[in-house]
């Protein structure tokens, strides 16, 4: 795992940082570093599930405050409360070998976004933010972070396409450390068999309606807004999608593909499913998993987030690739890849640079993290010794088998809204053709 090599090179960046900061000790650092963030007190009341982090490696920080920066003194690295919890043994770990503090800073997550954007833009922010690869374009477009140098051997230890997801442009923008896709989860007692193809599911979820054991054929996240993530799937099964597919990878964001020959198969696929009531906007995220979990439907489609509630429900169930259809048609899931970011505005570039190369690409670390979050490790050798002893990320990680990474293109911004009311017009049983050409031009105009 290139220990040796690690230390060898965060020793000389610890130097720097001690130089920067008048030669300090390291335990004048740690010292430092706790004066930066909230006190242990002010954690506990902001989020008791941080109770188990030490009081100068964590802080909170809610949506009026502003998170603690980095100043130089110490590692400042941006997580929620589940990847701050997973970073702490390594957070120890990499201060034990290096003499460098890390502070950690729980941000909550549906706010670490866009303050980590806004600090970093105002010169502030962290050395290091954790979160998902959809992130990229914007970040990359607002200056916000600075390229991650894989070597190709390392490149070569993770899962190809989550290197692609945090690709732009040909470069590397951080490291990555989780996958996640949807998948077909399955109720085994009301259907103990694996549908082999889409028509094949459809068949057996009807039957099931008919003779009065369901409610539902399956259930799917929609909504009346519709959702353009959850009907990805079917609009890329015959080769289209949204936007075209470079050779090397990523998208061609000057070409809108929604109303080409391909996407409008998918379409119409997406049309097919409703009117054999296998889709319906009555499901959106408030109610579609809990129709499966209280055995109103044999077949849910979503993703790992799904597994607790059904675990707590007693449902037996398996995870198989959501299925294809019958006429060639390949369902494609998008991936949604998380991993590390480095600030373009670190205080400690070098250290940052070598804390995500180093220690996130340790096969300890990213099990870690998978024990936080039940998602797929990226890195190949932690998912394969995952993977042996757990058979449901085994599963996670064949359904992701083929997916395409989410668009990591500022362009995509304009394309969740139109495209997701145009899939719930379609099951509401409008011509797909017609609205696929009509969300083609509401994309066109906004772009």
């Amino acid at each position: 795992m290139k220990r040796t090599t690690g230390v060898v090179a965060i020793t000389s960046a610890a130097a720097l940082l001690l130089s920067a900061c008048g030669g300090e000790s390291a335990d004048d650092d740690t010292a430092d570093a706790g004066s930066n963030v909230d006190s242990a007190e002010e954690t506990a009341a902001a989020d008791d599930s941080d109770d188990a982090m030490s009081d100068d490696a964590a802080a909170t920080s809610d949506a009026g405050d502003a998170p603690a920066a980095s100043d130089g003194t110490s590692l400042v690295i941006w997580a929620d409360d589940l990847r701050a919890a997973a970073l702490e043994d390594v957070a120890t770990t990499f201060e034990e070998e290096t003499g460098v503090p890390v502070t950690i800073q729980v941000v909550a997550n549906e706010n670490l976004r866009e303050q980590f954007k806004d600090s970093v833009g105002a010169g502030a922010g962290p050395d290091i933010a954790v979160g998902a690869h959809d992130w990229l374009g914007e970040l990359v477009q607002n200056n916000v972070v600075a390229p991650v140098q894989l070597p190709a051997d390392l490149s070569e230890q993770f899962t190809p396409e989550s290197i692609e997801a945090f690709t732009y442009e040909g470069q590397t923008y951080g490291v990555p450390y989780s996958v996640e896709s949807l998948a077909l989860i399955r109720n085994t007692e009301l259907a103990p068999d694996e549908p082999a193809s889409m028509e094949e599911l459809v068949r057996a979820g009807a039957q099931l309606v008919t003779d009065g054991e369901t409610e539902l054929v399956m259930a799917q996240q929609l909504g009346q807004e519709g959702d353009a993530y959850n009907m990805y799937p079917y609009l890329a099964a015959y080769g289209g999608g949204i936007f075209p597919l470079l050779e090397e990878g990523g998208f061609d964001s000057t070409e809108v593909i929604l109303d080409s020959p391909e996407t409008i198969q998918g379409a119409e696929k997406i049309a097919w499913l409703a009117e054999q009531e296998a889709l319906t906007v009555d499901l959106d995220g408030s109610n579609t998993i809990p129709q499966f979990i209280e055995g109103n439907t044999p077949f849910l489609i979503s993703g790992p987030w799904a597994i607790e509630q059904t675990t707590e429900a007693g449902i037996d169930y398996a995870i198989t690739s959501i299925p294809d259809f019958d006429d060639g048609g390949d369902t494609t899931p998008f991936l949604g890849v998380n991993g590390f970011y480095v600030s373009a505005e670190s205080q400690n570039p070098q250290i940052a640079q070598t804390f995500v190369q180093e220690y996130v690409s340790r096969a300890d670390v990213q099990i870690s993290l998978y024990e936080a979050g039940d998602r797929p490790p990226a890195l190949i050798e932690a998912y394969d010794q995952v993977a042996q002893d757990n058979a449901d990320i085994e599963a996670w990680g064949l359904a992701a088998e083929g997916g395409t990474p989410m668009p990591n293109i500022p362009q995509m911004n304009a394309v969740w809204g139109p495209l997701g009311k145009a899939t719930a017009d379609i099951v509401s049983g409008q011509d797909a053709a017609e609205r696929m050409g009509t969300a083609q031009s509401e994309v066109e105009s906004a772009l």
